[in-house]
């Protein structure tokens, strides 16, 4: 069977799976000391800092096996329902080749001619034009379509954009968008939690004393403070448990922008080589541009979708490289022609088996040596490799 994907990517892909895997538990562990931290400063106030630390870190020896098997236990409910999950969010649902043959044919006959195990299809009532792939194993792998964008792309490009999908599951990048997404739920619950109780409770360092009670033990409590080497030391914990809790919860969020946006383009990539087609992507590319916004979809679902409109700040944290860019790269090294962005989509024919562009002013051969692609060092998915 013919690869396609680059085998680095792959093996980056799972390796770094194991890493948020570990890193997950790590994030938790500091939740945990943070909790501990504040835990001990509203037992006691008047305590110094190197007792409040050596107190949590006790606590969190203590709530260790608890902490672990709170996560592994998440771990397993993410594996066996994060399928349900999305679903519930885009209201998905499996369709059989009866509902829906030209898609159901399109994407079996793509799975048959590359002897590629056949993901299940779903559908999703939507106007938007996107598609997703979700799945943790061979049984769980799906690809879902919105409505709008089957009816919007004719047959080659429909072919193209699941085999973006397809080249998704290949290159595991799937698995490690669901691992990013679970990461980011369970330290973003228990982060929120913590804040929760915290901000809106009543507590306050002093004790919540009266101010007749506090005038007359003044030199008591005074003496106190002295006596254990306390004072300013509850502040100082629970600035430090605060800090703890934000390094913990922005981490979880970071987790998904650090992901390569090469997956995108290497994915591209892989569409290109399983239908021979560089226009159909790009036509699809094109139609889909700026089209693709899930209403009511989390960050998390647009994430692993084909396009993510959503942009983060002056496009540092954007989770896809520019549709610009990728037909970009389409058009350098596959040798497509970019027809341009659509102000607005016309009627699609949906017997169209044609190429979105013709191909008689294709040019005849590529070039010998291609350029150092986005890719990286090896040739171009389509060339030699």
């Amino acid at each position: 069977m013919a690869a396609y994907g680059l085998y680095t990517h792959i093996a980056s892909n799972k390796v770094r799976s194991m890493v948020l895997l570990a890193g997950l538990f790590v994030l938790i562990y500091v939740l945990v000391f943070a909790g501990a931290l504040i835990a001990e400063v509203v037992l006691d106030t008047d305590r110094s800092v190197d007792y409040y630390i050596a107190a949590a870190s006790r606590d969190l020896v203590k709530a260790f096996p608890i902490a672990t098997i709170a996560s592994g236990l998440w771990i397993v409910i993410a594996y066996f329902f994060h399928q349900n999950l999305i679903d519930a969010v885009t209201g998905g649902h499996d369709v059989s080749r009866t509902e829906q043959p030209r898609l159901y044919n399109l994407l079996e006959n793509l799975c048959i001619s590359r002897g590629i195990p056949m993901p299940k299809l779903k559908m999703m009532e939507s106007d938007a034009l996107n598609a997703f792939a979700t799945g943790l194993n061979q049984r769980q792998y799906s690809i879902t379509v919105t409505t709008g964008l089957l009816r919007s792309l004719n047959d080659q490009e429909m072919e193209a954009v699941l085999g973006h999908e397809l080249t998704h599951i290949r290159n595991g990048d799937v698995q490690l968008m669901v691992i990013a997404v679970i990461i980011a739920g369970v330290v973003g619950f228990f982060g929120e939690m913590f804040f929760r109780i915290f901000f809106r409770s009543n507590w306050s360092f002093g004790g919540g004393g009266g101010s007749s009670s506090s005038s007359s033990s003044s030199s008591s409590s005074s003496s106190s403070r002295d006596s254990k080497g306390g004072g300013g030391g509850a502040v100082v914990i629970v600035i430090l448990a605060v800090a703890l809790i934000m390094l913990a919860w922005g981490l979880s969020l970071v987790v998904r922008f650090a992901l390569s946006r090469s997956r995108e383009l290497l994915a591209d990539a892989g569409s290109v080589e399983l239908t021979k087609n560089p226009d159909a992507m790009i036509s699809a590319l094109r139609k889909i541009e700026n089209r693709g916004e899930l209403e009511g979809a989390t960050s998390a679902v647009m994430e692993m979708c084909i396009d993510n409109p959503r942009e983060g700040f002056a496009d540092l944290f954007a989770t896809h490289p520019s549709i610009d860019s990728r037909v970009k790269a389409l058009v350098q090294f596959a040798g497509g022609h970019d027809i341009g962005r659509m102000k607005s989509l016309g009627p699609t024919n949906e017997a169209n088996t044609g190429s979105p562009q013709s191909r008689a002013d294709a040019p005849a051969q590529p070039p010998a040596t291609p350029p150092s692609s986005p890719w990286g060092k090896v040739l171009s998915p389509w060339g030699r490799r």
